[in-house]
């Protein structure tokens, strides 16, 4: 986990923002995270919910209730000039394979002003021998 307290905003990479983003809402802390990173006109592209920041907000407050437990595993993160993509390994349930999940991420200086995701459930028996990692 990444001690954000410990570094000074000048020393805090865009992608160490949204991995401590995504570290907040997946342990429930989804107002905190708001309050932190989200930027004003913020937009999301997930289909699932209407594309302002309220409905992502309200829906994943609906997820931190429904699955306290979930885990989430930093992969892999890359940052390029504004944008900022992190691949992780989320379950909902400790014992789920769970999703590798990809968040895409739009900043304006250090808040984020847009996000995408994109998922997909780890098989229980996939041919490939590399696996989703």
């Amino acid at each position: 986990m990444i001690k954000m307290e410990q570094k000074t905003k000048a020393t805090i990479s865009l992608k160490e923002l949204a991995v401590s983003f995504l570290q907040l809402v997946t342990s429930g802390r989804v107002d905190e995270a708001y309050d932190r990173y989200i930027g004003p006109g913020f937009s999301h592209h997930n289909p699932y919910f209407r594309g302002d920041a309220d409905s992502l907000k309200a829906a994943m407050k609906e997820n931190a209730a429904v699955t306290p437990n979930k885990t989430f595993e930093v992969k892999h993160a890359i940052e390029e000039g504004e944008i900022v993509v992190v691949h992780s390994h989320i379950k909902q349930k400790p014992e789920d394979l769970g999703a590798a999940v990809v968040h895409i991420f739009r900043f304006n200086e250090e808040q984020i002003i847009e996000m995408w995701d994109l998922g997909q459930p780890i098989p229980e028996n996939s041919p490939n021998e590399n696996g989703m990692f």
